[in-house]
């Protein structure tokens, strides 16, 4: 098989993962308790719950003690942790489902679903709430959809920024091409997607400059975020090569100097393994490589940590 067609291969299989869904109505906004019908659904891990609302109000509209609230004001938490709506489903996933992710060794896996996913995890249970919106810790979209867009798209802008010192690939998009990008996010149209987002990925004549990485981990919970899930995330600037050579920059060399603690070898995990996309990622994968191939589509590499041991 050549790196070309693994390539086609992985991005296949990232924009057709998704994750088994049994989504309950909070049992408080049920005028049957606990009764209600649950919601069954394969998710794609790329896509964002927010999503779901409109179709979920409808489902749950016979069971819900006040059907007049709107769609928009719907929130999901996991284990009475609420989910940030901002994350793409796959991340959150990875993040609090407590599934073991897949290794390069594993061979059973679901077609469908992320090698990372185990019977004792799906479908992944959630909780949906229309009301007591948890101000504190997640901010409300608005019934037009504008918040959502705009956190995507200002996403999308700090990546492109990252990658090329500026924000113009992102800026001197058409006007047809910045609604049609939008769309395919919302639709999971990977044949609308993919052409417009390359435009941006692959900026001619600009220089890669750093790596929009973002590095989720466990922490404890603290007086200023006593139930957020207790994460830390970290960002800093990553370079294509590790600073001051000539040398490709490794997911382990990036981790090495972003969290030494943690991945005190460049070479092996000892402490935690990265995780992108329900699988851990080797070490010695190039950055550069990563981020071409199996970004996030706000062009983020998101990667969380799972501890060993």
């Amino acid at each position: 098989m050549t790196s070309q067609t693994q390539s086609v291969s992985l991005q296949d299989a990232i924009w057709d993962g998704s994750v088994p869904l049994d989504i309950r109505l909070s049992p408080q906004e049920c005028r049957i308790y606990d009764q209600s019908d649950p919601y069954f659904i394969h998710y794609p891990r790329l896509s964002y719950l927010s999503f779901l609302l409109p179709r979920l109000h409808a489902f749950f509209s016979p069971f819900l003690i006040d059907p007049g609230v709107a769609p928009h004001e719907g929130w999901f938490s996991y284990e009475d942790v609420p989910l940030k709506w901002h994350y793409p489903l796959g991340l959150l996933y990875d993040l609090f489902s407590g599934a073991p992710p897949a290794q390069a060794n594993d061979s059973d896996r679901d077609d469908r679903s992320s090698p990372a996913q185990r019977p004792s995890t799906l479908p992944w249970r959630l909780t949906l709430h229309f009301t007591d919106w948890p101000g504190d810790q997640l901010v409300q979209p608005d019934a037009e959809g504008k918040v959502l867009h705009d956190a995507f798209i200002n996403s999308v802008k700090e990546a492109d920024f990252l990658r090329n010192g500026t924000a113009k690939g992102i800026m001197s998009l058409s006007k047809d091409d910045s609604t049609q990008l939008w769309n395919a996010v919302q639709q999971h149209e990977r044949s609308i997607f993919d052409p417009i987002f390359r435009k941006l990925l692959y900026a001619q004549g600009a220089p890669l400059r750093h790596i929009p990485l973002k590095i989720y981990l466990p922490s404890s919970p603290s007086a200023s975020e006593p139930s957020t899930g207790h994460l830390r995330v970290v960002q800093s600037l990553i370079t294509p090569f590790v600073q001051g050579t000539k040398e490709p920059q490794t997911l382990g060399t990036a981790l090495h100097a972003l969290l030494p603690t943690l991945f005190p070898s460049r070479r092996t995990p000892i402490l935690a393994r990265p995780v992108l996309h329900g699988a851990v990622v080797p070490m010695s994968s190039q950055v550069e490589g990563l981020l071409r191939e199996v970004a996030y589509l706000d062009g983020w590499l998101h990667i969380g940590l799972v501890m060993m041991g």
